[in-house]
């Protein structure tokens, strides 16, 4: 199955609100801090250009306007495309002025996350990892990859429980990560489907895309196959089932994304 994301900035939103739909726009005037509404616009605008980018719809602001991201009654990010039988499957996340959006054609199972690199205490940890995950954390070597591995395991339990459509209103310990590469600590069976797809000549090699391959197993039994990445002191993290191939980068439809901001 193929995913597409894109990664946006708030330098990247328009100062107007002409491609919010009426509805949208009445969610935006009820937002009262400007933090909050920031994040808000930043989020809708990379998701609808993440939809109009993966549909290969055309690349105007009355489009944009008709592709209206709404909440589920469970909270998550829906499309809804006005006049077109096309469906899109989109997860949305941000942090600190930056928002990414994963798309698939369709009605998947598929979340993503944003997450900083950052030191998290002991009681964290114990708190919202289960028995095998804090056991993987013991094995870190050194502060920097506990630190990085902290984040990576956190980041990819929220990607899932997005996925499932409860967020952090289930329990962190409902899902819980069996393999991450290349940190080289792995449990439970390696052997899946998108690893073995890019083994082939189908797809490039995982260091090369720079997308390495997780997995995440829920308590009701649900396996999602993932990839995370990491540039600088940001993780992105993106799973789904069926199993995705490696993500693939998007540009926006109605501008340029730095190149540095793909890389």
């Amino acid at each position: 199955m193929e995913v597409h994301w894109l990664e946006q900035s708030e330098a990247d939103v328009p100062m107007t609100d002409d491609w919010l739909s009426d509805s949208e726009s009445a969610r935006l005037s009820e937002l009262r801090f400007a933090k909050r509404r920031a994040d808000w616009r930043l989020g809708r605008w990379t998701a609808k250009c993440a939809v109009a980018a993966c549909l290969k719809l055309p690349a105007d602001l009355p489009l944009l306007k008709r592709i209206e991201i709404i909440a589920a009654s469970t909270g998550q990010p829906e499309v809804v495309l006005r006049e077109s039988a096309e469906t899109a499957t989109i997860s949305i996340s941000h942090r600190n002025g930056i928002a990414i959006c994963a798309v698939a054609v369709g009605n998947v199972m598929l979340g993503c996350d944003l997450e900083l690199i950052e030191a998290r205490s002991d009681a964290f940890i114990a708190d919202y990892f289960t028995q095998e995950e804090q056991a993987l954390v013991a094995q870190a070597a050194g502060e920097r990859q506990r630190h990085l591995l902290v984040s990576l395991l956190w980041s990819a339990k929220e990607s899932a429980l997005k996925a499932m459509h409860v967020g952090l209103r289930a329990d962190t310990r409902s899902v819980e990560v069996k393999m991450i590469d290349p940190l080289g600590i792995q449990f439970g069976d390696v052997q899946g489907t998108a690893i073995e797809n890019v083994r082939t000549a189908k797809h490039p090699s995982i260091m090369r895309i720079n997308w390495h391959p997780l997995r995440v197993d829920s308590a009701e039994g649900t396996m999602f196959r993932g990839w995370w990445r990491q540039s600088a002191n940001i993780l992105r993290t993106v799973v789904a089932t069926p199993p995705p191939a490696p993500p693939i980068a998007m540009r926006s439809p109605n501008r340029v994304v730095d190149a540095s901001v793909l890389s």
